[in-house]
C-alpha cells in the first residue's frame, strides 16, 4: 500500500474529521490529477514555513510548531496530497506573505522581522482570510492562509510533541469511561 492510499484510508476511518479534510481527501485520492510533479521545497522554504507555524503555535510551557517540525510536514502534504491548483495557491501564498511583510515593514521579508511583527502581520492576514471566506463563492480558490493554518494545526496536533505534551495522551487506553470530569484549563484528549 502506498502512502496516499494509507492517508486516505486513515482520513476515511476518522470520518473525514481531519482539519482541512476537503484538501486531504481530495488531494490524496487517485484520479487524473498530477500531484507533486512540479513542487520542490528548499531548506529555506521549510525554515520559512517553520517560522510561520511557530507564529501560529508558539512555544509556551509546551513545545511550539517548530519543535514538531511542522514546516517539513507542510511541504510533504502540499507535495504529496494537494492537487496542482491548491499547490499553486499555497506556493503563491508563501510569496504573498513575504511581500506583505516587505510592504508593511519597509522591505524586510518575513524571516527578518521580529516575532511581534510576525504576529501582527499574521493577525491582519487572518482577518483578511476570514473576510475572504465569508464572501467566497464555491468555485473560488481557498485563501492561502487558511491552508497554512490548517496544515499547521494538523501537523502540530498529530506530531509527537503536540499529541503527548499539548494534549492529554494515553498510549494504551484502559476501560471506556463515558463521563470524565473536566476542569476549566484541562488539556483536550489526543486520539
Amino acid at each position: 500500500m502506498n502512502r496516499r492510499d494509507a492517508l486516505s484510508r486513515v482520513a476515511l476511518l476518522l470520518g473525514g474529521s481531519v482539519i482541512g479534510a476537503e484538501f486531504f481527501l481530495s488531494g490524496c485520492g487517485t484520479g487524473d490529477k498530477k500531484i507533486g510533479q512540479s513542487v520542490d521545497f528548499t531548506a529555506d522554504d521549510i525554515a520559512y514555513l517553520d517560522e510561520v507555524a511557530e507564529t501560529i503555535i508558539p512555544a509556551t510551557d509546551t513545545p511550539g510548531a517548530k519543535a514538531a517540525k511542522v514546516g517539513t510536514f507542510m511541504t510533504v502534504m502540499v507535495k504529496d496530497c494537494y492537487d496542482e491548483k491548491n499547490q499553486k495557491v499555497f506556493l503563491e501564498g508563501m510569496n504573498k506573505l513575504n511581500e506583505a511583510s516587505k510592504k508593511k515593514f519597509g522591505g524586510s521579508g518575513f524571516m527578518k522581522i521580529t516575532p511581534e511583527q510576525r504576529k501582527e502581520l499574521l493577525t491582519e492576514i487572518d482577518k483578511e482570510q476570514k473576510e475572504y471566506g465569508k464572501n467566497k463563492k464555491k468555485e473560488d480558490d481557498v485563501h492561502y492562509f487558511t491552508q497554512m493554518k490548517q496544515l499547521t494545526l494538523l501537523g502540530y496536533f498529530t506530531s509527537e510533541p503536540g499529541a503527548t505534551q499539548a494534549l492529554r495522551y494515553v498510549p494504551v487506553p484502559g476501560k471506556f469511561e463515558a463521563c470524565i470530569p473536566y476542569k476549566k484549563g484541562d488539556k483536550a484528549w489526543a486520539l
